[in-house]
């Protein structure tokens, strides 16, 4: 049992009393409510789509990966895809490691960091139909008053009014457990420069790993990157990918692998597979960094060359058992997230706020540590 298993048991007893039969099953890594995407092995190639306004929940408790997506009718069609697949094991790797070209044009990328829980959130937009998808969005959630604001997700807005992008996608690269999706939140705004008429409805999406999708004319990729945690997703849009919690910057390395289901020997793998199948020029864009004392400001992305001459975890000639070792010594240092009690109850639900009870309040479960072993 990992340091962080107790965490998420608890998380997963008090999330269940949250949740009700018409929204969502309480597991850590499945929800139905928005949408998800699971890397499949190649013999289960199947895609499952769901409208959003369906109320019907999943009947079994099982440990799946989610990777949102949402897409407005805007976006270009695109070929039906069959039923849901009856049993998908998320801990199974990826039988390849294809890795498709993606045409021109390059994708126009917008980071705009988040400094509180040292996120990256991204738009990346077709610069021939302004058609965008973003991608990893933070809700601003302060623990000191446990009060939740939209500062981080309306900076996105700002972009996208001003450049007249229209949303095609929102993408998560995992369930996080260290700040809030504003997924949900942004879902309900409205998509600037797309007529109301024509995004009156949203469908979820599951993703194969190596499956190809479109922003606008821009030709896209998920990757299943399993090893921070099992439903780990990349993306490929352009020579750009998105690698979400798996590699940080070269000076950090890589993430924590103590989750539930996370494995080093995983991300050693994954890590692997971006950096020996990758063009040296592809830029490797992080879902966080946290600068050292050298180096002030946080830095978006690298080129796969950079991380293979430095990455202090992944660069060329580090084994595989060298690197677990580092990982795991370097994990059982670490403290659990300090928002991953509140990340996990709303991430769950495709960042989806519980419900208000009879007074009005909307509540989230924390579990209280009692310090001494005395009676009263």
């Amino acid at each position: 049992m990992t340091a962080l298993q107790p965490y998420f048991a608890e998380v997963c007893q008090t999330t269940a009393g949250l949740l009700t039969s018409n929204t969502c099953t309480p597991c850590l890594y499945h929800i139905r409510h928005l949408t998800t995407s699971l890397p499949r092995s190649a013999s289960q190639h199947k895609i499952a789509t769901r409208s959003l306004s369906s109320t019907s929940s999943t009947s079994t408790l099982q440990r799946r990966s989610i990777h949102q997506s949402h897409r407005s009718r805007s976006s270009p069609p695109q070929q039906a895809k069959g039923a849901l697949l009856n049993r998908i094991n998320p801990f199974q790797p990826s039988s390849s490691f294809r890795l498709y070209s993606t045409a021109p044009p390059e994708p126009t990328i917008t980071p705009i960091f988040e400094p509180v829980t040292c996120t990256f959130q991204y738009l990346v937009a077709d610069p021939l139909t302004s058609f965008a998808a973003i991608i990893d969005p933070v809700l601003d959630y302060s623990p000191l008053d446990n009060s939740i604001s939209t500062t981080s997700a309306d900076s996105l807005l700002s972009v996208i009014r001003s450049k007249g992008y229209k949303i095609a996608w929102i993408l998560e690269t995992h369930a996080h457990a260290d700040h809030l999706s504003a997924s949900s939140y942004l879902q309900k705004r409205k998509r600037y420069g797309v007529p109301e008429e024509e995004v009156k409805s949203v469908f979820g999406h599951l993703f194969d790993d190596d499956e190809i999708f479109h922003i606008g004319t821009l030709s896209a990729q998920a990757i299943h990157l399993p090893g921070h945690t099992p439903d780990h997703l990349g993306y490929r849009i352009g020579n750009n990918v998105f690698c979400g919690d798996s590699l940080f910057n070269a000076d950090i390395g890589t993430a924590r692998c103590d989750f539930p289901g996370g494995s080093a020997h995983d991300l050693y793998h994954s890590g692997r597979k971006l950096l020996q199948s990758l063009p040296e020029e592809a830029k490797i864009w992080t879902g966080h960094d946290y600068p050292p004392e050298d180096r002030k400001e946080p830095v978006p992305c690298l080129t796969v060359r950079e991380h293979r001459e430095r990455n202090k975890h992944l660069r060329d000639g580090i084994t595989e058992e060298e690197f677990v070792k580092a990982r795991q010594e370097r994990d059982r240092s670490l403290a659990a997230p300090r928002l991953l009690h509140q990340s996990l109850q709303v991430n769950i639900r495709a960042g989806k706020l519980p419900g208000e009870n009879e007074k009005g309040l909307r509540l989230l479960h924390l579990p209280v540590k009692i310090k001494t072993d005395k009676k009263w």
